[in-house]
């Protein structure tokens, strides 16, 4: 059995190295330690949802705590009575002593374990600097790929590959330059940010979906734009976040995919 850690000194460390309660967000997102467990961690789960398939992945009751770390946590249904699958959800974490820890756009923005920022890095951009405003904070990330330029098919296999999905699953909508020089990143659903990528000069924005007018804002405003999936673009920051906790404290990491394909 793995070393045991309190989980008040992961929750304090987390809340700090993220900024949680800087960095603003929907009020729903409830960011932070959602459930606390018994009070000792000696595993860390990465997963994107809090659903009940990824609580029930935990493994059986009697295993080794364990702390959950998602993206988009518990809460997002507001305040609703604990039944059905709220009840489902909390009875599923409480029978397995386990503990679950939410950050939602503090993980998003964040330098080092964010999703923007290792996308970023796991495409090779180089020169990268912050852009884009959610509620005051610099959301996004843009860069300039290796070498200068990338050809835009190319890129979609980059992409592809950084997310472990298939070339066919990014959506392109090709308002932009075959030969791309500059790219912009906000994961999610982050399609109603194609003007601030515009307006921060790229030519070329990732993210995860949109709505469908968004088809003719890029063509109109000739930007390239890639759809590669809510889910897909948001896996990266948890399992980044999860490797980073486990080596500071000593605990080891995985993480449970459960894709949606949306």
């Amino acid at each position: 059995m793995s070393a045991l850690v309190p989980l008040a000194e992961l929750t304090a460390y987390l809340d700090g190295y993220l900024r949680i309660r800087e960095v603003p967000d929907d009020a729903n997102a409830v960011n932070g330690l959602q459930v606390e467990n018994r009070g000792m961690v000696g595993r860390i789960v990465a997963t994107v949802d809090a659903t009940l398939a990824a609580i029930e992945g935990l493994g059986p009751a009697g295993g080794v705590p364990a702390l959950q770390l998602v993206h988009h946590g518990l809460f997002w249904d507001g305040n609703q009575p604990v039944t059905g699958r709220r009840y489902r959800r909390l009875a599923a974490l409480l029978e397995r002593d386990a503990a679950l820890y939410s950050a939602h756009i503090p993980l998003d923005l964040h330098a080092e374990v964010g999703n923007n920022a290792v996308l970023g890095r796991r495409l090779g951009l180089e020169t990268t600097a912050s852009f884009g405003n959610h509620k005051g904070t610099p959301i996004g990330v843009m860069g300039t790929p290796a070498g200068g330029v990338i050809n835009r098919d190319r890129l979609v296999g980059k992409l592809a590959a950084a997310l472990g999905i298939a070339p066919s699953a990014v959506k392109v909508v090709p308002g932009g330059p075959g030969e791309v020089r500059r790219v912009g990143i906000i994961t999610g659903g982050a399609g109603s940010a194609i003007a601030q990528a515009r307006d921060a000069g790229c030519d070329t924005f990732i993210t995860g979906e949109g709505a469908a007018h968004t088809y003719h804002d890029a063509m109109e405003w000739g930007v390239n734009v890639f759809y590669a999936g809510h889910y897909a673009t948001e896996t990266v920051g948890v399992q980044a976040l999860a490797e980073h906790l486990g080596a500071r404290f000593g605990l080891p990491w995985e993480f449970h995919d459960h894709p949606t394909g949306m």
